[in-house]
């Protein structure tokens, strides 16, 4: 059975997901404040191969772990209303995207599986 990464489209899919993700959580009050300072560039880059991965795609990904990665938001007031504003961000980006809602869904679990590591708790 074909992981997630390829029922949505493989590549293209994720780097088209993760542009338009980004440009809704930058656009966000509430969020973009813990991107201040950031290579959005690389930024973009290092989702685009996590989410590879997460979704079962090729693991090209050399970034930090989940908790070092987000200590610097964490320590600086990242907590569950922004992890979940960021899963809805998320959410839209695929409904926008036409993915099937049983992927959204699968692609949602994924995301709430990450959320202790994320929120460093």
């Amino acid at each position: 059975m074909p992981a997630l990464y390829e029922k949505i489209g493989g590549e293209k899919a994720v780097d088209a997901a993760v542009d338009i993700f980004y440009t809704k959580v930058i656009n966000d009050p509430a969020l973009s404040p813990f991107f201040d300072g950031i290579a959005m560039d690389r930024q973009k880059k290092m989702q685009k191969a996590f989410l590879t991965v997460a979704f079962g795609g090729p693991n090209n990904y050399s970034g930090r772990g989940m908790r070092a990665a987000h200590a610097r938001p964490v320590a600086i007031g990242l907590n569950e209303k922004h992890f979940n504003k960021v899963a809805e961000h998320l959410q839209k980006t695929l409904l926008e995207l036409n993915v099937p809602y049983d992927l959204i869904q699968e692609a949602m679990n994924i995301a709430a599986s990450t959320k202790n590591d994320v929120l460093n708790q």
